[in-house]
């Protein structure tokens, strides 16, 4: 079998999917891409058994449809180093021997047989289909990963919840510090309908959707989903389980309401923490009228930090501790210049809301507060 395929289309369709590969398999097939040639369309697949992906390449000319595997590490170094130019792949399935040719030279290799490699699984016929443009999938995976947990105690932490109704698509994840709910208003699905996806899939899908432009497909049901993009078909295994009520940890009634700018907040924390307990990252903000006091200390170092910034506050003084990573972490994954923290006592935990929402979106961030000693 022999076909004619651009160097730098075919890298970077196998560097997008060689992402799933484990540097580690119990499978030594699943150290490899799947090459299948079909109707003069090449597809290329990874797999770790639990996620697998898929893409489609063009090819200039082939002269008959097979499958091989190919090492992947091999393939994508020697790849790295071809300029753009077309490459002739020659396969002899008898002897499993692969012959890529380029303009000055060629690579001999040997490839295997493709029958080990695992099938992806397919749906039930229970599976829901919800559509969802890209931008709007990619912006609510950014805003939500960093809130998962990695907790093996309580697997269902471990990802991102996607609640869908006939209204919205929300998107959460939490750690049981703080907690991120991003709802959109731009999609929805026909039904009721929620599932949990593990990390890894989801950081895969975020890195190929800034590429991608139009409307996402995901299909899934009770155990698996089905991402469907333009070039490129994931087939993930869902956390199953059933998530929290996250809507029942966020507190309501928060009479004490901060207008902060957040780079200054942000800049002021990061100052100050490094003067924080490395072992609890612990700020207190203290509140007056109008402006914010952030202190650390660590005692054991006998060192101590204070800034003080101007704020929109107007309610009775208060002060509240927080871990100043997860602090400064929500901070940086709001994009408004302004951010509302919405508080009712030290003891509960505190509200982080976008001074402005974006179109079409309700965000919300939730931080649990850390005792003081004094």
């Amino acid at each position: 079998m022999k076909f004619v395929v651009s160097s730098t289309a075919l890298s970077s369709h196998l560097q997008a999917i060689s992402r799933v590969i484990n540097s580690k398999n119990a499978l030594p097939i699943l150290d490899c891409f799947l090459f299948e040639m079909k109707g003069g369309m090449l597809s290329v697949t990874a797999s770790d058994s639990e996620t697998t992906m898929t893409t489609s390449v063009d090819v200039n000319e082939s002269d008959a449809d097979g499958k091989f595997a190919i090492t992947a590490k091999t393939i994508l170094d020697a790849l790295k180093e071809i300029p753009e130019q077309p490459l002739t792949f020659s396969i002899n399935f008898n002897s499993m021997e692969i012959k890529v040719e380029y303009l000055n030279g060629k690579y001999n290799l040997m490839g295997q047989s493709a029958d080990e490699f695992p099938q992806p699984v397919a749906l039930s016929s229970q599976a829901v289909r919800v559509d969802i443009d890209a931008a709007i999938l990619s912006t609510g995976i950014n805003r939500t990963m960093f809130a998962t947990a990695d907790d093996e105690l309580r697997p269902v932490m471990n990802g991102i919840y996607f609640d869908i109704t006939t209204d919205d698509i929300t998107m959460v994840a939490s750690d049981g510090h703080k907690l991120v709910r991003c709802k959109t208003f731009a999609a929805k699905g026909s039904e009721r309908a929620t599932f949990i996806l593990p990390k890894k899939p989801a950081t895969l899908i975020k890195n190929l959707l800034p590429r991608e432009q139009g409307v996402i497909s995901i299909e899934f049901d009770d155990r698996n989903a089905v991402f469907t993009l333009e070039n490129y078909r994931m087939v993930c295994r869902l956390i199953e389980g059933r998530y929290p009520n996250y809507n029942s940890v966020i507190p309501q009634n928060n009479p004490h309401r901060v207008i902060v700018d957040r780079l200054m907040l942000m800049g002021a924390l990061r100052r100050v923490s490094i003067f924080s307990s490395q072992s609890s990252s612990l700020i207190k903000l203290h509140l007056e009228e109008n402006s914010i006091d952030i202190s650390a200390q660590d005692i054991d170092f006998s060192t101590s930090a204070e800034e003080g910034l101007t704020c929109q506050y107007e309610g009775t003084p208060m002060s509240i501790g927080f871990k100043s990573t997860f602090l400064i972490d929500i901070l940086n994954n709001i994009t408004t210049q302004e951010v509302v923290i919405q508080l009712a006592d030290p003891s509960r935990a505190g509200v982080i809301v976008p001074m402005e929402q974006e179109a079409d979106e309700d965000l919300l961030m939730l931080l649990m507060p850390m005792m003081l000693n004094d």
